[in-house]
């Protein structure tokens, strides 16, 4: 097992080194203890599972983590089980759509919407069966308003975390945020995964890669606050540009708030604005090149074009130019490690202390 140590002082405390990020060994722990132990967004429930008894089979994180499960709607709520059959391991769905039963179409297993073994045919001879293992596999499910998250292997108190988001955005009608395709898009950025992470996790360098960001914002009132599994990016408006009508007794009333940046470890990103939310999911493919996808759910699309919530895509293309030129950087001998900024990179250091503490878990 590799470990790092990032000191807790900030003020004393070096980045992960260069070979973290170059590592092969490293990658591959990544997947195990970090993300394996994930929780991952899904999204809304309505667009998952549109109807009753509607089935989606889906993959953990496509091509890294290919654990194969499926959601059920059952009684209008949402389930997830493994979509592996307990008998020889075939897929028991392939397509989404309605089905009332649960059934794998090589030997006719059947199972009950809880999971448990209903049928076999030409099993009655079969000594201790049905055992526990024969049932299917439960996933655990979360879900913050109607966006549902899951975890195949995971410790992680999820629920703790919503909790701190739903401080500022818990007044937020999440479920009339409509998605809206012509905003979505999958970046593919040619960096580790964890340099996409760093970068989003700091304003540090937004004067110097976002020109049009920046004027919307107010750098110097930029703020960063820490949380566990989590961290919250404050963006406040520069001058009139959109801001948050908040409610009397919110923690930021009566400040011009025109962007809540919640990140949720490890590779989670919901960026709440006027106009709605922007979720950004990081999935690593290789050491070498990650995919982002970008999902939008629009509340009041008259403001999708103001403030620090427009140009979405140029503020991504700028930010994958920079971190694709750390990575090149990364592959120089000549690098070995860096320094924190205590005043605005409070959100990498967290971050970098969370990955460390997991890589040392065995």
């Amino acid at each position: 097992m590799s470990e790092f140590y990032i000191d807790p002082d900030i003020k004393k405390a070096e980045t992960l080194p260069a070979s973290f990020y170059q590592s092969d060994a490293v990658f591959e722990q990544l997947k195990d203890n970090v993300f394996g132990n994930s929780f991952q967004w899904f999204g809304s429930v309505s667009e998952l599972l549109p109807v009753e008894d509607f089935v989606k089979p889906l993959r953990f994180i496509e091509g890294f983590i290919e654990e194969p499960f499926f959601l059920k709607k059952t009684d209008g709520k949402a389930f997830c089980f493994s979509n592996v059959c307990t008998h020889r391991g075939n897929l028991i769905f392939h397509h989404e759509g309605p089905s009332k039963r649960i059934t794998c179409g090589y030997h006719g297993r059947q199972w009950k919407n809880d999971g448990a073994v209903k049928f076999m045919p030409e099993f009655s001879d079969v000594e201790n069966f049905p055992r526990a293992c024969d049932h299917l596999k439960a996933f655990k499910t979360a879900f913050l308003g109607p966006h549902l998250f899951v975890g195949i292997d995971s410790n992680m108190a999820i629920d703790a975390v919503f909790s701190k988001m739903k401080e500022r955005i818990g007044f937020l009608p999440l479920e009339d945020f409509i998605i809206d395709p012509n905003h979505n898009k999958d970046y593919l950025v040619n960096c580790h995964w964890a340099l996409y992470c760093d970068n989003y996790l700091e304003g540090f360098h937004i004067p110097f890669v976002h020109e049009d960001l920046n004027a919307a914002l107010d750098y110097g009132a930029y703020k960063t606050e820490l949380f566990d599994n989590g961290s919250l990016q404050i963006g406040y408006a520069s001058g009139g540009d959109e801001v948050f009508d908040l409610p009397e007794g919110h923690p930021d009333s009566g400040k011009a708030v025109s962007a809540y940046y919640y990140w949720v470890f490890p590779n989670m990103m919901f960026n709440f604005y006027p106009w709605g939310l922007s979720v950004n999911i990081v999935r690593p493919i290789s050491k070498h090149k990650t995919r982002v996808l970008f999902r939008s759910y629009v509340w009041d699309e008259n403001k999708l074009e103001e403030g620090a919530g427009a140009l979405l895509d140029k503020v991504e293309r700028e930010d994958e130019f920079v971190v694709e030129g750390v990575h090149k950087g990364l592959q120089s001998s000549t690098y070995k490690t860096g320094r924190f900024s205590p005043k605005r990179e409070q959100g990498v250091h967290h971050f970098h202390r969370l990955l460390a503490a997991s890589l040392s878990k065995t």
